[in-house]
């Protein structure tokens, strides 16, 4: 068994990621996932990978396996996955949650060839990612627990079946599976809202698409040009930003101590503004910080219908012209994306107005400022 997790485990994990706990808390996820598992059952064979899966591993990592089980929370990422198990020939059994929703699907079933009869991959369910500005991952927009326990449930129950019907067995170039030997494609829907009874919902789906970018015999995907990025770039086809820390200037960066001692507590004619979600800000935040989320931020004009400059309601009419704006978010990301937003809009005033962010966001500040603030 393969584990591939390049994070490390954080308090906000334990609700629903319940193979870590408090003990572990700082250390790799992958290492916690392997002791939980070691203690369960020694008798498998483990191996760690504590690094994220990239265009460079993909390959090497995935070629050892048979089943693939998809249990990450960016569409970036889902498609990589989805696109070197194609390549490789391999089952994937894909599963996601967030908020009191889910959904599972198990895709390349059979693992036929590329423009050969088969299952669809993602790209064939999903051709085109969402809008940027709604996705959200697990930390940011939130997610009850048992939705993922029960999404966790339900796909490791594909995977079995997967396996011990023997549907993992790749064909070769010019044979056809027996299709009618597979169960048919569908999206499994979970709800459990706040206000009703959970409910489960298969939908139909249909084979492979003839134009698949990934599975179509027209396809130009090989894992050469996957590891080189030459026909992919995952992160800009999602309509992410391609580096965070590379998308503004060390000069337009402050440390979250930096921020308390030089202008929190001292200077007041600033401006703060939280990208965060409204239930992020709810429950932590700094003091006199003005909460407008990265996705309201990123919508409406910039200027008016006359060709004036369009000053935002949230903007303080008292505040000087030269006061600067600092912007901050969960961990340092977003709060690049809006400073860079915030300069489009022309609110630098052709560069007289200081803008930029804190870096490392609200971890920074709990770590840094005050270690008794929740971080969310």
């Amino acid at each position: 068994m393969g584990i591939v997790d390049g994070d490390t485990v954080e308090e906000s994990n334990l609700h629903r990621q319940i193979a870590h706990n408090t003990f572990r808390i700082g250390t790799t996820k992958a290492q916690s996932l392997y002791r939980y598992l070691h203690d369960l059952n020694p008798l498998p064979t483990y191996e760690l990978f504590e690094e994220h899966l990239t265009l460079q591993n993909a390959e090497r990592i995935v070629s050892k396996y048979d089943v693939v089980l998809d249990c990450t929370d960016n569409p970036a990422t889902r498609y990589l996955i989805s696109d070197i198990c194609v390549l490789l020939g391999k089952v994937l059994v894909s599963a996601s949650a967030l908020r009191t929703d889910g959904q599972l699907i198990v895709l390349n079933c059979p693992p036929a060839p590329q423009g050969s009869k088969g299952g669809p991959c993602y790209r064939c369910v999903f051709p085109q990612p969402p809008p940027p500005t709604s996705i959200l991952s697990c930390g940011e927009g939130g997610v009850l627990g048992p939705a993922v326990g029960a999404m966790g449930v339900l796909q490791a129950g594909e995977a079995i079946k997967v396996i011990v019907r023997g549907h993992h067995t790749p064909y070769q170039e010019g044979t056809s599976p027996p299709l009618d030997n597979y169960p048919p494609p569908s999206l499994l829907l979970f709800s459990t809202p706040l206000s009703g009874p959970p409910s489960l919902r298969s939908v139909r789906m249909r084979s492979r698409r003839t134009d698949c970018f990934a599975c179509s015999a027209t396809s130009s995907l090989i894992p050469e040009s996957l590891s080189d990025g030459s026909v992919m770039d995952y992160v800009q086809f999602c309509g992410g930003v391609p580096s965070p820390e590379s998308t503004l200037s060390p000069e337009e960066r402050v440390s979250a101590a930096e921020y308390a001692a030089r202008v929190h507590s001292v200077r007041k004619d600033h401006l703060l503004l939280d990208v965060r979600e409204p239930e992020h800000f709810g429950i932590a935040s700094i003091d006199g910080a003005v909460n407008i989320p990265l996705s309201e931020l990123e919508q409406g004009p910039d200027v008016a219908d006359d060709g004036n400059q369009i000053t935002p309601e949230w903007l303080p009419p008292t505040l000087p012209d030269d006061a600067p704006i600092y912007v901050v978010c969960r961990v340092g990301n977003d709060s690049q994306v809006a400073a860079r937003r915030l300069k489009a809009m022309g609110l630098d005033a052709g560069g007289t107005r200081f803008i930029g962010d804190i870096r490392g966001g609200m971890r920074a500040w709990k770590e840094e400022v005050d270690e008794t603030m929740p971080f969310t």
